[in-house]
């Protein structure tokens, strides 16, 4: 046993946030292994996920080597991609229904209208290329801010904001399994129109391509609302977003005017450019409250109970 506390020991509190994820994800295709296909796949690239995250901790404490240490840090990013990935082959099967009805229906409710079809009156290609282009960003600023913290050798607020991150995006994936949605390109607008309608300057058409295809939608694809990612609710995009946003400004990031700026935009632009409802940023702003708020209590236990047991009387 002692030999396993050490291992355990040698965790950070991200590890321990992606261990629990993938254990979670892997008994839900165990459960469900009649429905999802890859199943099998899947919960092998789970265990090898958890293995890796064992070994890096326990070489980097090991060994003290750099490569270690950066392997430790950085596998987080395509573990999150990896495992957005993964759910695309679970929702679906696992649920089988979208709640894209109820989302408009709360829209109209609080706004009185569908916020998509208000804003084309607005929409120009210069606007739509500028926000085409910030949405883009999305998935670099978690590793933006990491940078400038690690290159501050800001050590503690760096694993800080590593493991708040790595769990709001777990916390994001579980809610778009309770809430599965695809949002209103396709519910209330026609998908194949988009580039018509909302046409930009230069790369929009290209950006539109790479956020189509990481969803599982690549051009020419035959029906594509039946097979898009199931991710609208809570918007995972204001969440981390707001998430980053708040850790820049915590911790004073060299960098948290562009995120705060980029980060206001970015949140505008989901809507603007149909990949969500109003309700669905509602979403994410509560469950980036949940994150900050229960993060913290999770956070701070496994560095006293785990990391420094002999702190605690």
């Amino acid at each position: 046993m002692s030999g396993l506390k050490n291992i355990i020991k040698n965790l950070s509190p991200a590890d321990f946030a992606v261990t629990i994820f993938l254990i979670l994800m892997t008994a839900l295709n165990l459960v469900y292994s009649g429905r999802i296909q890859e199943w099998l796949f899947n919960i092998t690239f789970n265990l090898l996920i958890i293995i890796f995250a064992f070994v890096s901790a326990s070489q980097e404490t090991k060994t003290k080597r750099f490569i270690w240490r950066q392997l430790h840090l950085w596998y987080l990013v395509p573990f999150v991609f990896l495992m957005f990935k993964e759910l695309h082959t679970m929702i679906d099967p696992i649920r089988g229904m979208t709640y894209d009805g109820a989302l408009i229906d709360f829209d109209r409710f609080i706004l009185g209208f569908d916020p998509t079809v208000k804003l084309y009156k607005i929409a120009n290609p210069y606007l739509t290329e500028l926000l085409q282009i910030v949405y883009g960003t999305f998935f670099f600023l978690p590793v933006i801010l990491g940078i400038d913290f690690k290159l501050r050798k800001k050590k503690e607020e760096l694993n800080y904001s590593a493991f708040i991150l790595v769990y709001g995006f777990c916390l994001s994936f579980i809610g778009y399994n309770l809430v599965p949605a695809i949002g209103p390109r396709f519910t209330l607008h026609d998908f194949g129109m988009n580039n018509i309608e909302m046409p930009g300057l230069f790369i929009t058409d290209f950006l539109r391509e790479v956020v189509n295809s990481a969803e599982g939608i690549p051009a020419g694809t035959l029906n594509p609302s039946a097979i898009v990612q199931r991710d609208c609710f809570p918007s995972g995009h204001t969440q981390m977003t707001l998430l980053v946003m708040f850790l820049s400004v915590k911790f004073k990031s060299k960098a948290r005017w562009f995120f705060i700026i980029n980060g206001t935009l970015l949140i505008f632009a989901t809507v603007y450019l149909r990949y969500h409802y109003v309700a669905d940023l509602i979403g994410g702003v509560i469950f980036m409250v949940l994150t900050l708020w229960s993060g913290k209590y999770i956070y701070f236990w496994w560095k006293a109970k785990i990391e420094n047991p002999q702190s605690v009387n």
